[in-house]
C-alpha cells in the first residue's frame, strides 16, 4: 500500500461554483413557488435561470474563477 495522499480536487470552494450554485438554487426555488402555485410560465421561467446558472459557471470557470483556474485563490485551511 501507498502511503501518498491522493490530490485534492478542491471539491467547487470557487467563485465559478458558488455563483452557478446560488443562481442554480435561486432558480429551483422560484420554480418550486411557482409550481405550487401553478403558475406555468413561472416555472418555465425558472427552469431557464437554472440553465443559465449552469452556462454563467462553466463561462466563469472558462475565464479563470474556477478550482484550477489562473484567477482563483486556494484558501488552505490547517488542522
Amino acid at each position: 500500500m501507498s502511503t501518498t495522499e491522493p490530490a485534492e480536487l478542491g471539491e467547487g470552494h470557487s467563485p465559478a461554483a458558488w455563483t452557478s450554485v446560488i443562481i442554480m438554487l435561486v432558480g429551483f426555488t422560484i420554480g418550486t413557488l411557482c409550481f405550487w402555485f401553478d403558475i406555468v410560465w413561472g416555472v418555465w421561467a425558472s427552469a431557464a435561470i437554472v440553465v443559465i446558472g449552469l452556462i454563467i459557471g462553466w463561462v466563469m470557470g472558462k475565464a479563470g474563477y474556477g478550482v484550477n483556474g489562473p484567477k482563483y485563490v486556494s484558501k488552505h485551511h490547517n488542522e
